[in-house]
């Protein structure tokens, strides 16, 4: 009975290790231009299976995104600001204690520079913030609306990617808008 079990699980194993394989490939080929059919006839699987693939795909990239937006990038810009802060610190003391007027010009023009990228980064900082705050809450007033108009329907349906690409990009000129 052990033995059945064993056998199961190296199957199960070398099955999603093929599938991996595939989705790899399905990726590279994308990636190189092909289109789904001429995935298909490459790696001489359905086209329904290199839609499924592109489909699990897509969803993983969104949440890796959605992760690195929630968990690193904050992280990352915090440590941006802080470095930056010190920095500015160190050329103002540096500018202040030194008699050398090339030093204090270089200090001062340091200072100046990190002025500039911090404001850089709270500038980019709210619009992607508002990109973002945009498409999720257009992604959240489509579901309502679908779920509304379709509670009898069961069917999954392909989400229209290209719609949330132009979503955004209507996100990124409102911001751009609203910020400068």
């Amino acid at each position: 009975m052990e033995h059945l079990s064993s056998d199961m699980e190296h199957h199960q194993n070398q099955e999603q290790q093929q599938i991996q394989w595939r989705r790899d490939k399905v990726q590279e080929l994308g990636s190189k231009g092909y289109s789904q059919r001429e995935i298909s006839q490459i790696l001489q699987v359905g086209l329904a299976t290199v839609n499924r693939d592109l489909s699990y795909l897509r969803s993983q990239a969104k949440a890796s995104f959605k992760k690195y937006i929630d968990e690193r990038l904050p992280e990352e810009y915090e440590k941006c600001l802080v470095g930056l802060t010190a920095i500015t610190r160190e050329a103002w003391n540096t500018a202040a204690n030194t008699e050398d007027k090339r030093e204090k010009i270089q200090a001062l023009s340091l200072a100046k520079e990190c002025y500039s990228m911090k404001l850089e980064l709270l500038t980019n900082a709210t619009v992607v913030d508002d990109a973002i705050r945009f498409v999720s809450q257009k992604s959240i007033e489509k579901a309502e609306l679908t779920s509304s108009n379709n509670e009898d329907d069961k069917e999954a349906k392909e989400p229209d990617y290209d719609e949330d690409k132009d979503q955004l990009e209507v996100a990124r000129d409102i911001t751009t808008n609203h910020v400068f």
